[in-house]
């Protein structure tokens, strides 16, 4: 249970749970968890731009999930439906993505663990990556939680505060790239949109303000992680599906708390 390569997998958990979690909170918050979705979606994309111009699969996803957030930002404002376009531009830039990736010749990948993740192949390279994104991105998070807050409760009042909406949510569109570069290596694109929502969903249902429940879904996240990988250790299952099987069962847990809380 302690081998090297499992230590590597649980740190690589914890800590991308970590910085998912109060970004997660702004999602559910702004009821983004299709704009989650696009931003990491689009990242198949950038594994497919690393690979054919030899960069850093780190670097290739964060430009083209930065690049994926600011235009459905962007457009969203100009008066498109905000669900419709989200559809359009998270499965055609998947397709295109997996596509390109299929037309990379000499170079052996298995598209699945950029869908699904792998967890379990995260080297020591990796885990340094991981971990400069996730203290890049907690740190910006504090430093910016006030305006964030403010300007996801009321625009109005940020506005009356000195603070420009925009400029948050282009903080927090940054924040959602950096979290989707380095999670695509720990629960694959289809998955980091429920690592960003469900720990945040659960202790939403379980806490009374918001840096609780940020707090809380940093916990949440990080015990998922763990779960997760020893659901996968012992029963032989994947291992990024299992973290989001254990994350769905913390937040059942938490709302069947919640309502047993009520009714006394």
């Amino acid at each position: 249970m302690f081998d090297d390569f499992l230590v590597r997998a649980i740190l690589a958990g914890i800590g991308v749970s970590l910085a998912a979690a109060p970004l997660g909170c702004f999602v559910v918050w702004r009821r983004m968890a299709y704009f989650g979705d696009a931003t990491a979606h689009a990242a198949i994309l950038g594994v497919a731009f690393s690979l054919a111009f030899g960069i850093s699969i780190f670097v290739g996803t964060l430009a083209v999930a930065l690049a994926m957030a600011i235009t459905v930002t962007t457009l969203a404002g100009r008066g498109y439906a905000m669900d419709t376009l989200l559809g359009v531009l998270a499965h055609s830039a998947l397709a295109f993505g997996l596509v390109a990736v299929s037309l990379q010749h000499g170079i052996r990948i298995d598209p699945m663990s950029y869908l699904f993740g792998d967890i379990l192949a995260v080297s020591k390279s990796d885990l340094v990556v991981i971990w400069i994104g996730v203290i890049g991105v907690i740190l910006l998070v504090i430093w910016r939680w006030q305006g964030l807050l403010t300007s996801t409760l009321n625009p109005d009042l940020a506005y009356a505060s000195g603070i420009d909406p925009k400029r948050e949510q282009l903080v927090l569109t940054i924040g959602l790239a950096v979290v989707v570069a380095v999670a695509i290596k720990v629960v694959g694109a289809l998955l980091i949109g429920a690592l960003l929502v469900i720990p945040a969903a659960s202790a939403r249902a379980v806490t009374k303000s918001p840096e609780a429940m940020a707090v809380g879904a940093a916990i949440i996240g990080a015990a998922s992680a763990c779960g997760g990988l020893w659901m996968s250790y012992t029963m032989d299952t994947p291992a990024g599906p299992s973290i989001v099987c254990v994350a769905a069962v913390f937040f059942a847990a938490s709302n069947l708390v919640a309502r047993i809380a009520l009714t006394r």
